[in-house]
This record gives C-alpha cells, sequence and structure tokens, in this order.
C-alpha cells in the first residue's frame, strides 16, 4: 500500500472510532436524562420535605452523571476537578434539603455540618489543583470548617457548660 492510502485509511478509521465516542457519549448523556425523568416521576407520589428531598437528589444524580460524562469526554484534570466541584456541591444540596426536617439547633447543627463537609471537600479540591500551600491552607479551612460545627453543638448549652464546650472546640480546632 502507498502511503497516501495508508493515511486515508488511519484518518477513516480515527473518523468512525471518534464518532463512535462520541454518539456513546451521547447515549450515556440520554441515560442520565432518561433516569432523572424516571427519579423526578417518583418524587411526585411524595409530599412535604420528602418529595423535596427526593427531588434534589434526582437533581443531583443527573447534575453529578452529566459531569463525570464531561470529565470523561474532556480527559483533563481540570475537568475531573471541575466534576468533583458539582459533586460535592450537589451532595451538599441534597444534605442541606434534609435538614429541612429538623428544627432548631439541631437544624442549624446539620446545616453547619453539611456546609462544612462541602467547605473541606472543596478546599480538597482547590488544594489538589494547586498543590503545595494550597495544601497548607486547605488543612486551614477544614479545621475552620470543623470548629464552625463544634461551635455551633455549644449553642444547645448554656453558662459555664457552653463557655467550656467553646473552649473546648477553639482547642482542638486551633481557632
Amino acid at each position: 500500500m502507498n502511503k497516501t492510502l495508508k493515511t486515508l485509511m488511519c484518518a477513516s478509521l480515527l473518523a468512525v472510532f471518534g464518532t463512535a465516542t462520541a454518539d456513546s457519549y451521547d447515549v450515556q448523556e440520554r441515560a442520565v436524562k432518561d433516569r432523572y425523568d424516571a427519579s423526578a416521576k417518583r418524587c411526585d407520589g411524595l409530599s412535604g420535605n420528602a418529595e423535596d428531598v427526593c427531588e434534589q437528589q434526582a437533581k443531583a444524580d443527573r447534575d453529578i452523571g452529566l459531569a463525570e460524562i464531561d470529565a470523561s469526554r474532556k480527559n483533563t484534570d481540570a475537568a475531573r476537578l471541575e466534576s468533583a466541584k458539582v459533586r460535592a456541591k450537589a451532595n451538599y444540596a441534597v444534605a442541606n434539603e434534609r435538614c429541612d426536617d429538623l428544627a432548631g439547633n439541631k437544624k442549624d447543627v446539620c446545616q453547619e455540618k453539611a456546609k462544612a463537609e462541602r467547605d473541606k471537600t472543596l478546599a480538597e479540591i482547590e488544594a489538589r489543583k494547586e498543590g503545595g500551600s494550597a495544601l497548607d491552607e486547605a488543612a486551614k479551612e477544614k479545621r475552620e470548617a470543623d470548629y464552625k460545627v463544634a461551635k455551633e453543638r455549644c449553642d444547645d448549652l448554656a453558662g459555664d457548660a457552653q463557655t467550656t464546650c467553646v473552649n473546648e472546640a477553639k482547642r482542638r480546632y486551633a481557632q
């Protein structure tokens, strides 16, 4: 075979496999959207906060699925980190929605815990992206998030018990 014919055959094969891959991503995206539609319909049979949590979970699953497909398609570190951010934010939205079943300080603690988990995960993602000194900053942000949760738990107490609780939280999380 001459060189031109080999080049044309290789280009044809690449075009065919490239199209198959693009079609594969389209099929995956359609499957994620179909799962979302089915999940959203199941939520219609619920009421109150259970319906809200169900809908939020369906949206989270859809957003995470689409982000993972996009990361796979792009196949870059930046796309994978962006996918991880989408996962963290979606998981936060679901956890925060679940807190609506609670009241008072228990709800506040639940929301603070959800926010802390999101913030810690996002800090870790940023640290992976930036490396080096960002790891120290991420550790600091994680301690601050954990401290906020611990401090919120202290709000249920009064007087000396609350003061002791806050001081213990400050000591434990180096605040």
